[in-house]
């Protein structure tokens, strides 16, 4: 679903008139500085699933808009889910502090709209102003695309760390604004268990009204309309709704839709991945404004994808009949495919809404083809589900340019590129089969990263080219925008061609006219050859062969645990530990002003250290479950859906069963975890489906079920809810700032530490109204 610039002015204006109609009808019977009459219970109740639904639904909203309007947050994504999870705590110890910031909260949603869009224009002028992302000339951590903004000939350099933090400061105090309400609303319920519940259930509401958007395609504006909605009842329910603020929402509102209008010869979309921008003209997609593929007409350009067909062609090998392209994107690997003579296709990829450009734009209408099947599903997911065998697996420029999620620091493609991933990949492929990977890796040790796991997974040497052609690429080098191919496969497979460039010394090729390779075989024409047609001595002719591979360390590899191809070497980055310590004292700062002292003394590090242990388990938990279904927002939906769920039996439990000693939910919990820490991941693969899902969800979601009640028998016994939720959030940044420990000790270890948290947390069990640590009584 593709919008033109007039389509996004009639979003914002449309959501503009309704947040303005919505602000009148309630106005109606307040005016400023009155208070409404005390809330019946209904009311009480009604208002915190509304409080959790707005903050959990604008939560969504800020971490997929900022990253396409401030690109450096792309890669950064849990700053904002950190951000808004330290506002949240905040707010909810300090609910009854002299600020009230739900007042200020129109005028703060504007200046951070007004900042991003303001980062956007001047990162947008090269001269202007540039973003240095960890040193991308040398870095210790990879992001692709971050090269293009790096420092150039801007007058100004910005490190990324100060964007982070001022972005990180502005979205805290929305949810520090909203969290305040929420601390309100938990008090007003004298249940706990009750209040709580409604706290989830509103949260779940939350994420099935975003993933319904997100499904749907709808624009931001969409988004923000609804969560201002919200706003605009919560302002009118304190008595500070004013025409000004309601004006300066649609304000807002309306900027948010004409930000969309930023060049008027292109479409854009929101995919549940990106904001997506096609340009016709030049058949360009671009992803949070970034250039990220062209769709390219295969009679006229771009023979490179072309390349493994020609040489098992050329070298006498069988041809490539059954293929399967992981990446497709807009469909140029599968153009060529079918023009080399593929007889069946597999098209696999994640984003639906770049391969729905390429079947209605892409010249060549590779997607049109009977012979094409496209599967819209993470590579990996396919790959360990399907039992077809292929003559050729292509990892199609594989590079998503944003997170697989904002709890962990994965990218969407990494899985694809770990041991057991190159296993399913060999796996896959028929007798003589090849397997081809190419991109602009960037740095020399990410292609020998590569080569090394190719080389395991074959037992065989893999042929490495570059494009241009380089004689050899060094692992302590940068790779540059380089193009780095790598073809592997078993002896039968990759023998006969690395003998044909032995015996001939390269292989005769032509990047800008494909259609000249029909005419010759590239190993045994030379450029001599070509005089005496017009044709092809007129075309620009290259002569390919192998790179060597200069080696000087052996580099870790990638595995399931540790799925960091990008990361040079097991350590957080030194840009990762600055930004960590800038959003930890900025959080500092947050507490001292709007938190009393004398607040914060009540605060029980029960709580605090149940929420950093529960953040860690859910973080294992959403990697997981992106190893056995899929890094694809649905599978993300769906798991968080499913650890709010659990908490919700959990209250249910708590509210019929009335437990009253801890120990024997302490001790389900370590085993449960044990249980999630020694069980190997091929213990979930099954080829029947239904089997894998309930294997999953039992070990899975027993850690969030024990979990779960010890925080609900804590929390029904709190004496001040208020305090107790935002200990618990303020434990879950810590947890998220833990995660950054995965970079080092991989996944599996954070289990450990999250027992140990949950150790810790016993600490704080005196501190409650109970008689002694393992037991809870009302």
């Amino acid at each position: 679903m593709g919008f033109d610039h007039d389509t996004f002015w009639c979003f914002g204006l449309a959501g503009g008139a309704v947040v303005s109609l919505l602000a009148w009808m309630v106005s109606r019977r307040t005016t400023a500085g009155q208070s409404l009459p005390s809330s019946s219970p209904a009311r009480a109740r009604f208002d915190l699933f509304l409080i959790s639904f707005a903050i959990l639904f604008l939560e969504l909203a800020a971490i997929r808009w900022f990253p396409a309007y401030v690109f450096s947050l792309t890669f950064f994504t849990n700053t904002v889910l950190l951000a808004a999870f330290v506002g949240m705590s905040v707010g909810c110890l300090a609910c009854d502090g002299r600020w009230k910031l739900l007042g200020h909260l129109p005028a703060l949603m504007a200046a951070t709209c007004a900042a991003a869009m303001a980062v956007y224009a001047a990162m947008g002028s090269a001269w202007l102003a540039s973003v240095d992302v960890g040193n991308q000339h040398s870095p210790q951590l990879v992001y692709f695309g971050t090269e293009l903004t790096g420092p150039t000939t801007a007058k100004l350099v910005v490190p990324v760390e100060l964007l982070v933090g001022v972005f990180f400061v502005l979205i805290a105090l929305w949810f520090v604004a909203l969290g305040q309400v929420l601390g309100n609303k938990l008090v007003a319920i004298q249940n706990r268990i009750q209040s709580y519940t409604i706290n989830i259930a509103g949260s779940l509401a939350g994420i099935a009204g975003f993933g319904v958007m997100a499904y749907w395609e709808l624009p931001p504006v969409a988004w923000f309309a609804a969560g201002m909605a919200c706003v605009v009842y919560f302002l009118r329910a304190s008595g500070r709704l004013t025409i000004s603020k309601a004006a300066l929402l649609v304000a807002v509102l309306v900027a948010i839709g004409a930000a969309g209008w930023r060049v008027r010869d292109s479409a854009f979309h929101w995919s549940p991945y990106y904001s997506i921008r096609y340009t016709p003209g030049t058949r360009d997609i671009s992803v949070n404004d970034l250039s990220h593929q062209r769709m390219v007409d295969r009679t006229k350009a771009a023979t490179a994808y072309a390349i493994p067909y020609l040489l098992r062609r050329d070298a006498g090998l069988p041809p490539i009949r059954d293929v399967l392209v992981i990446g497709a994107g807009s469909g140029n690997d599968v153009a060529h495919g079918l023009a080399q003579g593929a007889t069946h296709v597999d098209a696999v990829e994640i984003d639906p809404a770049i391969a729905r450009l390429g079947r209605q734009y892409h010249p060549n209408r590779p997607y049109d083809d009977p012979r094409v099947r496209i599967i819209i599903d993470d590579g990996r997911s396919f790959l360990r589900t399907t039992h077809r065998q292929y003559d050729l697996i292509v990892y199609a420029l594989v590079d998503s340019l944003t997170l697989h999620s904002s709890f962990s620091s994965i990218r969407l493609e990494n899985f694809l590129f770990t041991r057991q991933a190159f296993a399913d990949v060999a796996k896959h492929l028929k007798p003589g089969g090849v397997f081809a990977a190419y991109n602009f890796y960037r740095q020399g040790w990410i292609v020998a990263r590569l080569h090394q796991m190719m080389r395991s997974s074959f037992d065989c040497e893999p042929l490495l080219f570059s494009l241009p052609v380089r004689d050899e690429i060094r692992d302590s080098e940068g790779e540059g925008m380089h193009m780095a191919m790598l073809l592997g496969g078993a002896a039968d497979a990759i023998s006969p061609i690395r003998r044909q460039f032995n015996d001939r010394g390269g292989f005769l090729f032509f990047n800008q006219n494909p259609g000249l390779h029909q005419k010759i075989n590239g190993f045994t024409t030379t450029v001599a050859d070509l005089a005496g047609n017009k044709a092809m001595a007129d075309a620009e002719a290259v002569r390919l062969k192998p790179a060597k591979l200069v080696q000087t360390q052996t580099w870790r590899q990638p595995d399931d645990d540790w799925p960091f191809l990008y990361l040079r070497e097991p350590r957080i980055p030194a840009h990762n530990w600055r930004g960590l310590a800038l959003m930890l004292c900025l959080s500092l700062g947050l507490l001292a002003v709007f938190a009393p002292v004398r607040t914060l003394r009540g605060v029980n590090p029960h709580f605090f250290f149940l929420g950093a242990g529960f953040m860690l388990i859910e973080t294992k938990s959403v990697t997981q479950a992106a190893q056995l279904f899929g890094s694809t927002w649905l599978v993300n939906s769906i798991v968080f859906a499913a650890i709010l769920a659990m908490i919700l039996l959990a209250n249910l439990y708590v509210l019929l069963a009335r437990p009253q000693r801890m120990l024997p939910y302490y001790v389900g919990l370590a085993l449960a975890l044990a249980v999630n820490l020694c069980v190997p991941l091929d213990w979930f693969l099954t080829d029947i489906f239904a089997l894998r899902v309930a294997k999953s969800a039992v070990v899975m979601c027993l850690p969030i079920l024990f979990a779960g009640v010890i925080f609900a028998c804590s929390f029904r016994n709190s004496n001040s809810p208020e305090l107790a939720f935002g200990a618990n959030i303020a434990g879950a940044v810590l947890g998220g700032l833990l995660e950054y420990l995965s970079l080092v000790v991989g996944y599996q270890w954070l289990l450990v530490i999250a027992g140990a948290l949950y150790v810790l947390s016993l600490v704080g069990l005196k501190r409650l109204a109970v008689p002694a640590v393992i037991s809870v009584r009302k």
